[in-house]
């Protein structure tokens, strides 16, 4: 019948308009993610005994750390910085940490308007994180 494509259209349409709003109030309301919901890291520093095991585990290069020795002879981080942008959030880095101090957050949103922005010192993110020191993972 001619025609028949466009009436089975309209009355899927019409149910959708009828039928109850599944769209979510996102702004005003945040989402309820799955526990397991891998969309951001977060690093603690004090934890970080600057091992280079994250570094060497990533497959896209993610990650960039310098370190420096202590009075003590000991490695302490100064630098570690992540491209995010390349970042595929597959979890090696943090399963590979011997300390857990990179682990993976449910903050997901990270939209920026310039590729620069993609580029995190860690550091300094985990001192505005809003999570309390030695409450990362």
């Amino acid at each position: 019948m001619f025609g028949e494509g466009l009436l089975k259209g309209m009355s899927i349409t019409l149910k959708r308009f009828l039928g109850p709003n599944l769209a979510e109030a996102y702004p005003e309301v945040k989402p309820n993610l799955p526990p397991r919901t891998r969309s951001s890291m977060l690093l603690d520093p004090g934890k970080c005994i600057a091992c280079g095991l994250c570094v060497n585990v990533c497959p896209n290069q993610v990650i960039n750390l310098t370190s420096e020795k202590d009075e003590n002879n000991k490695k302490v981080l100064k630098t570690y910085e992540m491209n995010i942008g390349r970042c595929l959030l597959c979890g090696l880095c943090t399963e590979v940490c011997p300390t857990k101090a990179l682990v993976l957050s449910q903050e997901f949103e990270n939209a920026v308007y310039h590729r620069e922005a993609l580029l995190w010192d860690m550091i300094e993110r985990s001192k505005h994180s809003n999570l309390p020191s030695g409450k990362v993972g």
